[in-house]
């Protein structure tokens, strides 16, 4: 009887043993046609499912599921950014463009005989200023191009904020005055701030040429100290700018001129942010009414 019992409780181990194998290779054959269909149809949101109870077959399911997650994530990531090397590449052939053909047109007009002396030293200021502005957009895309060079290293040192920022005003003095803007600079002594010289003038000289392209009528520039940075504060006025606008400002591809007749709004602060970033500092933005406002924090030199 004993063993009758015994023979009877092995056969239905065994079977239950053998339905669960069964259901094994059930739900692998199931997950495996699962994958065949991601694979064939991949910009699906399908993932792999199981119905078993197997905690093991669960678990793997699930990593392989973490698994598409991530691709998908890094296939979308590589699709963002080609999309952004295309607007850049159609922003840096629209910037190199226009100055170009205005410096062939005024080139071409200054053979004319007939030209009086006043025409043809206007043409020649027409063109120096162009040269200038084709200079400064690829000087822009040299340094977007050293950022993460691994050649170039921050020399990081003592540097006094706001003498760099009076010598680089200083520089665009006649521009100040082709505009007529009212520039104020506040300048009051603050601590000495941790920078590297070069990389400091050239964010403030992007913060300047971006005031230069957009301020209607002043700029002001002030230092503000805090317990751990020095915070430079850029303001002026602007036409009315949105909040998808402001969010976008630091994007290399972002451009506020939607005319594309002013240079490269997005390089010149993007470059400003990649700057500060690496300088163990933040760079912030905001609109007030009509304001513009930058805000630079540099680490202070302890």
């Amino acid at each position: 009887m004993n063993s009758w019992l015994m023979i009877i409780i092995l056969g239905f181990l065994l079977i239950v043993a053998v339905c669960k194998l069964l259901l094994f290779r059930w739900d692998v054959r199931r997950m495996t046609k699962q994958l065949e269909e991601i694979n064939e149809n991949f910009g699906t949101n399908e993932l792999v499912r199981t119905n078993t109870h197997n905690k093991n077959l669960a678990r793997f399911a699930a990593k392989i599921n973490q698994l598409i997650h991530l691709f998908k994530q890094n296939q979308q990531s590589v699709e963002r950014r080609e999309m952004e090397l295309r607007q850049e590449i159609t922003n840096i052939s629209h910037d190199l463009r226009t100055p170009l053909t205005s410096i062939k047109g005024f080139s071409e007009l200054l053979t004319d005989p007939s030209l009086s002396e006043e025409e043809r030293k206007e043409f020649l200021a027409i063109v120096h200023k162009k040269v200038d502005n084709l200079a400064m957009i690829v000087d822009l895309f040299y340094e977007l191009s050293q950022l993460h060079s691994s050649d170039k290293k921050l020399h990081m040192e003592k540097q006094h904020l706001e003498q760099i920022i009076v010598e680089t005003m200083l520089m665009f003095y006649d521009d100040f005055e082709k505009k007529k803007l009212m520039v104020n600079i506040d300048e009051g002594a603050v601590s000495p701030i941790l920078a590297d010289k070069k990389a400091a003038v050239r964010i403030v000289t992007n913060i300047i040429q971006n005031a230069l392209a957009y301020a209607k009528s002043y700029i002001n520039m002030s230092l503000v100290e805090e317990a751990e940075y020095i915070v430079l504060k850029a303001v002026n006025d602007v036409e009315m700018m949105n909040a998808s606008e402001l969010q976008q400002i630091f994007n290399r591809t972002f451009r506020l001129d939607h005319s594309r007749s002013g240079t490269h709004l997005g390089l010149g602060l993007h470059i400003v942010q990649q700057l500060v970033d690496q300088h163990g500092g933040k760079v912030l933005a905001d609109v007030h009414e009509k304001e513009f406002i930058i805000s630079v924090y540099f680490r202070k030199w302890e």
